[in-house]
């Protein structure tokens, strides 16, 4: 099975910036689509923004033009840069991968989820 193991949350004034990390580790034939959600208290998870292998991205409308999700391949790590980040941004952020594993079954691996909290 493969782990996901986020970084880079935190404590953070509106208009600041942050970027979270996430690499992968583990047994696997292919990472797919690569994605950040987030769950703010009494929400339901949301997608925040996903990345396909070849690096075409789509972004939730409340983040488009703030924030940026990118990845190396080589590293099996997906990025969230997080730019002019407001009050509402505040949330337990997860990375999600569509893995295949070496037997060719798909699965969905999520890491554990990195607090990024958004107040002055």
């Amino acid at each position: 099975q493969v782990q996901l193991v986020e970084s880079g949350g935190g404590l953070v004034q509106p208009g600041g910036s942050l970027r979270l990390s996430c690499a992968a580790s583990g047994s696997m034939f292919r990472i797919n689509d690569m994605a950040w959600y987030r769950q703010a208290p009494g929400k339901q998870r949301e997608l925040v923004a996903r990345i396909t292998r070849s690096g075409n991205t789509n972004y939730a409308d409340s983040v488009k033009d703030r924030f940026t999700i990118s990845r190396d391949n080589a590293k099996n790590s997906v990025y969230l840069q997080m730019n002019s980040l407001k009050p509402e941004d505040t949330a337990v952020y997860y990375c999600n991968a569509d893995i295949t594993g070496r037997n060719l079954r798909g699965y969905d691996a999520w890491g554990q989820g990195t607090q990024v909290t958004v107040s002055s």
